[in-house]
């Protein structure tokens, strides 16, 4: 089983993949919690140059590519080996935020992207992906909160460039309703949580071999 979260910077969706990854693993089950870039010792070193602002000059296209073979890495390394165990993959990010943030965010060419993306993945997709659904002003506001340090981490690109991402990945959940799940991360991580259960339950009740989200969701709810 592979779930993948997606959103833009501080939408809540890197809690909302550990809270999950927490309440599977209380069935016993084998879960893998994963973020992208890194969890690999090349995709390591890939994050650290994507992160470092010292590489103002880098362009929007070697940005794609490094997103890539980061990620041709950690499904080649890590991901499709636990998929092999049984285990379940549970990844923050994944290639539909190159789509969303590169393709429709950076505005470069979508059949590219797509291209890129079947070749870095294996032709791998996720089971079910969620999107965390926020504004650009609540999650500036969220980013000011947490990166104090760092205040200016989303108006670097701007709310119109996260407009454009937003809608990228409102299009996506349009043409892949059988696995895109778009959740208001507005409510509390205790609501959004309860939600994405409800919705893992509904979905994939037979790979869960007897998952007991209900119980979750009631002591979410407690």
């Amino acid at each position: 089983m592979f779930i993948t979260f997606e959103g833009i910077d501080c939408c809540g969706k890197s809690t909302q993949a550990r809270m999950l990854a927490e309440r599977l693993k209380q069935t016993g089950r084998d879960v893998i919690l994963l973020r992208e870039p890194g969890n690999t010792r090349l995709s390591e070193h890939v994050r650290a140059i994507l992160l470092n602002k010292e590489f103002n000059e880098m362009n929007e296209r070697t940005e794609l590519l490094l997103f890539a073979a980061s990620r041709a890495q950690l499904v080649a390394e890590v991901i499709l080996p636990a998929l092999d165990r049984d285990s379940v993959v549970i990844c923050d990010r994944f290639y539909d935020s190159t789509t969303a943030y590169q393709g429709y965010g950076r505005q470069l060419p979508l059949e590219d992207i797509m291209h890129i993306n079947r070749i870095a993945t294996q032709d791998l997709v996720p089971d079910m992906t969620f999107f965390i659904d926020v504004s650009p002003e609540l999650a500036l506001e969220r980013c000011r909160e947490r990166f104090v340090s760092d205040r200016d981490r989303m108006e670097e690109s701007g709310v119109r460039f996260y407009e454009r991402v937003i809608n990228g990945y409102m299009t996506l959940a349009q043409n892949e309703r059988g696995r895109f799940f778009v959740v208001d991360g507005s409510n509390t991580p205790s609501d959004v949580h309860a939600t994405v259960a409800r919705l893992v339950q509904d979905r994939l009740p037979h790979m869960l071999n007897g998952f007991a989200l209900h119980e979750a969701i009631e002591a979410v709810a407690a």
